[in-house]
């Protein structure tokens, strides 16, 4: 059966200051964001993954770039986050479980590799860096078994940060949609996942890439950074 995968894009991206929807930003080595995107699922999954992105922002532009994709509009692009986008793509979705990353990441081919191992599995996962964890990023705790319990901005303590490539299982989708209806329109989708755990008893295991480059692409500093790597 082929992997279900969703790519954000919904978003205006006004701090990095381009015309373009953030995902089409060129990179060193001639890529768009998006592109290196699609490249890595390809390696990971192959010809086979159906891919949807959520556009919003200047939806023309990503729709004409990739049309072998599916699409959904968020027409609230402008007044929600990524947990409204993300409920629109899982509500859209077929059955069985999807694998969604944030279209402003760049990050090693191999990190889709070792989710791949995990989505043959039906595990419920977040991507993890376990090197690093910045006050303005989104942290994580961990339960006694080792499963997600806590993530969001606001974690005290985290044990790293998640990189934004994550998957919900078949039998968790609901649970997580459900969730999703019910945090703000400011939320982003890690709150829906942590609600998801506190009140469905939801596990997602934590997944460590920190020996893999992902950069999520803020600032301009974050796209020389991710030009080091591609």
């Amino acid at each position: 059966m082929s992997t279900q995968i969703v790519i954000l894009a919904a978003g205006m991206g006004s701090r990095l200051g381009r015309s373009l929807p953030k995902p089409l930003t060129e990179l060193s080595d001639g890529r768009t964001i998006m592109q290196q995107q699609f490249d890595n699922i390809s390696h990971a999954f192959g010809s086979a993954a159906q891919v949807t992105i959520v556009v919003g922002y200047k939806l023309e532009h990503i729709i004409e770039a990739f049309p072998q994709a599916s699409f959904v509009y968020n027409e609230q692009y402008d007044q929600t986050n990524t947990s409204k986008s993300l409920m629109r793509a899982l509500r859209a979705s077929a059955p069985g479980g999807v694998l969604w990353m944030n279209g402003d990441v760049v990050f090693d081919p191999e990190a889709l590799e070792r989710a791949a191992r995990m989505v043959a599995r039906d595990q419920s996962f977040v991507s993890v860096n376990t090197a690093k964890v910045s006050d303005e990023e989104v942290k994580y705790t961990t339960d006694a078994e080792g499963y997600i319990r806590e993530l969001s901005k606001t974690v005290k303590n985290g044990l790293g940060e998640a990189v934004g490539i994550n998957y919900v299982s078949r039998d968790h989708k609901a649970a997580l949609v459900r969730q999703l209806a019910r945090v703000g329109d400011q939320d982003y989708f890690e709150r829906g996942i942590e609600l998801a755990i506190a009140e469905d008893k939801l596990r997602f295991e934590p997944i460590d890439i920190s020996d893999l480059y992902a950069v999520e692409i803020d600032f301009a500093e974050d796209l020389e950074r991710a030009n080091l790597y591609v």
